[in-house]
């Protein structure tokens, strides 16, 4: 029985991506390097990277890696002063699963940056707890970002389901030994999920995959 669903943010229950893949072109074109959409999906959609491993490789300083990685938080915040539009039918399966089944995010987005994404689109009073890049120390594709929630949750593995579009989230719900859904992210549409516990195109699928067992009943969950 599906107890909880711990939902990925960007991509997921926000678009978002396109924005962060804007700002990280930008730092990286201050040192001579095109970033293309490919080289981004793989190494962060994939693989959980920065995209600034590409400066790191040409033999780009520390210290300048650093001034790019500051470039492109500001331009990635400049781009979100307007918050960030719900993904469709986020809203709808949000409200309707709201009550009976718990639910978190769990997300690799700073607190300031995921402030800033939700600041206008009020999904954020759907959720128990909120788990941004500040609250662990290893990022997905790890674990920890699910053990903790996990932990958090004070419920067994089978009893949640994880939402992703990537395989870095794939993989960090796997390890941590969790079912993963997952609606594949625009960015990347031809990665392959073939692991995945469900591979949907929609977010009603969520809704009608909770909904359709017996039952549900909402645990509860410490707000953070």
């Amino acid at each position: 029985m599906i107890r909880a669903i711990f939902w990925d943010n960007d991509g997921v229950l926000v678009d978002t991506e396109h924005l962060y893949y804007e700002a990280s072109r930008d730092a990286l074109r201050q040192v001579g390097i095109e970033l293309s959409l490919e080289q981004f999906a793989h190494l962060t959609l994939d693989l959980g990277k920065s995209p600034l491993i590409l400066a790191a490789q040409q033999g780009t300083s520390d210290a300048d890696i650093e001034t790019l990685r500051q470039h492109k938080n500001r331009r990635y915040a400049e781009l979100l002063q307007d918050g960030a539009d719900p993904m469709a039918g986020a809203v709808e399966v949000l409200a309707a699963l709201h009550g009976k089944v718990s639910m978190a995010i769990v997300t690799s987005s700073r607190r300031d940056h995921f402030d800033l994404i939700h600041r206008h689109n009020g999904l954020l009073g759907f959720f128990d707890f909120i788990l941004t890049r500040e609250d662990y120390k290893y990022s997905k594709p790890n674990p920890e970002p699910y053990l903790k929630a996990l932990q958090l949750s004070g419920l067994c593995a089978d009893e949640c389901l994880v939402i992703e579009d990537t395989r870095r989230g794939l993989e960090a719900a796997r390890q941590a030994g969790l079912r993963c859904v997952v609606m594949p992210n625009r960015l990347a549409p031809d990665t392959s999920f073939d692991d995945a516990f469900q591979v949907i195109g929609e977010l009603q699928e969520v809704k009608q995959l909770v909904l359709s067992q017996p039952g549900p009943q909402a645990a509860s969950m410490p707000i953070e």
